[in-house]
This record gives structure tokens, sequence and C-alpha cells, in this order.
């Protein structure tokens, strides 16, 4: 795609109405050529014959097609019993791990309702605030009070509770037997699953046998069977296709003013989308605390540059235009493709125009963007190097000892 990544989810969509149009329409051939078949008189056998080797191949084609449509998850959450106002109430809160600070000093509060947001680096302390949020883990200094009646339902990123060996029966029924009780209604497990787009035959397969995002359903199959007032998700669209993330995004959204989410994530679109507030850590530290609306406008006269180029020295001499604050590049087909964020009145396409012309560019794409809360990420996170996904990785394993502990 010649576009930025925030065009992603409408090429997806629209790549997707185009192939169920063209499965419409196939299905109106077969529809059309059914009818006609069985309507020709029988002396015309040969004829006849043609036709039926005719449709069977049309047949099998929509049957080829069909195995590669992206399913629609069947989601739901039972909102259980209405929580009270606070949610959770954080005051000079800390943790450390070792000789190693997670999370510095910080307060906030949660209410009812809420459309949370947790981003940051790797390494940053999401899933040791979100366990501290829930209660499952002391912080070092400061104090916690939970709300009244919550029921936390928590999806975990580092899908805990799912062993290789076990197969999805088995995980979907821990007690044994084959119903699983969903929302207070017993269904059959088979049925249940399927709304998680497993098929029948999956279900006696080792978990072990599974893809990531494979898992990721099974872990929201088992987590939204139960009532909850409050939906912790970390990184819940890892692994999941266009379609499904949509799907995702509309359950966060509609669950009204009577629940509360947590949402973890890197995706600023995600949150873009789906979150009323957002907190954004960086080294440990509370580096925002707002809603989304707030959060954009502190960007007020932020825009963002897109230009592919080819040519020598294009990002350089793009860096160098007036109110460019920070700029990235990576080679694409030979080209340089260059994102600037940049402030300030003026419109910096004509001089990139000129630029392209004065230095013999070959301009490929030109666009210029709103700001998002991707910029509004990289602002309040420059100049902080960030840990690495393996560090993040052992902090979780050290909240897990901490919490066994």
């Amino acid at each position: 795609l010649n576009k930025s990544f925030n065009a992603f989810d409408e090429w997806a969509t629209k790549v997707t109405e185009e192939e169920a149009e063209s499965l419409r329409r196939l299905s109106k051939t077969i529809e059309r050529e059914t009818e006609t078949f069985y309507r020709s008189i029988t002396a015309r056998r040969t004829r006849n014959e043609g036709r039926a080797r005719s449709l069977e191949a049309l047949r099998a084609e929509r049957a080829e097609r069909l195995k590669d449509v992206p399913r629609d998850l069947h989601l739901g959450v039972d909102s259980g019993a209405t929580s009270g106002k606070l949610v959770a109430d954080l005051k000079g809160i800390s943790k450390g791990f070792g000789d190693r600070t997670v999370i510095k000093p910080f307060t906030t509060r949660i209410v009812r309702g809420d459309r949370l947001a947790i981003v940051g680096p790797n390494g940053a302390g999401k899933t040791t605030l979100v366990k501290i949020m829930l209660g499952e883990m002391a912080p070092d200094t400061g104090t916690v009070r939970l709300g009244a009646n919550l029921e936390p339902v928590y999806l975990d990123q580092s899908r805990e509770g799912l062993k290789s060996d076990m197969t999805l029966w088995d995980a979907l029924t821990p007690g044994g037997g084959d119903s699983i009780l969903v929302r207070g209604v017993s269904k059959h497990v088979a049925a249940y699953a399927k709304d998680f787009l497993f098929q029948e035959g999956q279900l006696r397969q080792p978990i072990s046998t599974l893809s990531g995002g494979e898992r990721n359903r099974l872990l929201l199959a088992r987590a939204l069977a139960k009532p909850a007032n409050m939906l912790v998700l970390d990184e819940p669209t890892e692994g999941l296709d266009p379609n499904q993330r949509v799907e995702i995004r509309r359950l966060i959204g509609s669950l009204g003013r009577e629940r509360t989410v947590l949402l973890s994530t890197h995706v600023m679109q995600e949150v873009e989308a789906t979150c009323s507030r957002l907190v954004i850590l960086n080294g440990g530290r509370l580096a925002a605390d707002g809603s989304v609306e707030e959060l954009l406008a502190s960007l007020s006269g932020a825009v963002r540059y897109v230009v592919e180029a080819a040519g020598s020295g294009v990002a350089d001499a793009l860096a160098q235009l007036p109110g460019v604050s920070d700029h990235s590049s990576q080679q694409v087909d030979g080209r340089v493709r260059v994102v600037l964020d940049a402030h300030g009145e003026e419109d910096l396409r004509p001089r990139i125009f000129e630029l392209a012309r004065d230095r013999s560019w070959t301009l490929w794409e030109l666009h210029r963007e709103r700001a998002s809360l991707e910029q509004v990420f990289r602002k309040l996170t420059a100049g902080v190097v960030a840990d690495d996904a393996a560090d993040e990785n052992r902090d979780r394993g050290a909240d897990e000892s901490e919490v066994d502990a």
C-alpha cells in the first residue's frame, strides 16, 4: 500500500467488501445455472452433461474461495452485577523488582464506565500496573482502594492457565462434561467454540497446535463466558485478522456506561477507536492521563507528512524543513519513505514539491495527516530508551513469582 498505516483498516474493509460482492455474483451465477440445468429437456443429454460439468466447476470455485473468507467472531459479555461508582483509587503507588523500579510513584482514579487504555513502550510497567489495579499485586508504596461489587474478567497476554498438552475441549470445560455455562446459560461446548471460529474437529486437538491468534480467541472464549462488570484486555487483538480486530473494537465500544474496560495495547488506532481515556507510561513514570480528546488537543497545530521519493539525501533534507520536530525513514523498493512530524501553520507540501524538483527526486507519494494519538505517544516518550520485549517478559515472570509468594 502506498498510504500510511492509518489507512490500513479502511483498505482491509474495502478489500473484504469487494471479495464479498464477487462471491455474491458467483453465487447468483450458480443459482441461475442450476435453475437452467434442471429446466433443460432431457433429450439434450450431451448438452446437459457439459452444463453439469460447468456447474460443478463453479461450485468448486466457490467452495475454494470460501475457505479463505474471514469469518466473524460472535462476541458478547454479561454485565454482571453493577459495580460501585468507584472502581479503583490509586494514590502514590510505586513498584519495583530487585534494584529496578518498574512503576514510579503516581496517582490516578478509575470510575465505572471508563474505557481506559494503558499504553507505553515495552517494559514500561503496563502489565504490573494492571495487576495492581485489579488487586492481584500489592504496590511497594502508596495505597490502592478498590470499589464495591467488582467482577473483573482478565484476558492475560501471557496466556496463563493454557497448558500445551490440554485440548480445546478441556480448556473450555475445566470441570468436565460436554457443556459450558455461558453468562448463566448452559451451552454445548461445540456450539460455543463455533462462535469463536473453532471447528468441531479442533476440539480434541492439543493447545500446542494452535496459532497465536487461535490461542487469543480461546482466551476470549473462556473469559467472556463469565459475567463481568469490568473487562481487562491485555493486547487482545494480537494475532487476529482485520475483521476480527473490528469485532473486538465493536465489543469494547458497546459495553456502555455501566461497565468498565481496561485495555493494555501498543496499537494507537485501537485506542482512538474504542477508548475514552488514556494513561501513557514511560520509563515507569506517568507521562499522561486524560481523555483522548484532551490529549489530541495538546497537539494543536501538529501535523504529519508522509513522503516517498527516490533520490539522494531525501530523509536528511526533509528533516531540515522548518517546523519539523521528528522524523523516521525506511527503504521501500529502492525508494525512501519518510514520516515527518511538524508544528506550525505553514503547509509544508509546496516546499517538499520544490525540494523534489530542485534535487531531481522522483516523488512517489506525498500526503498530510491530522494529529493522531501515535504522535502524542511519540512526543511523550521521545528521548527515553525503552526496554525491549525480553525485559517485559522477565518482569511478567517476576510479577507472577511475587503473586505466588
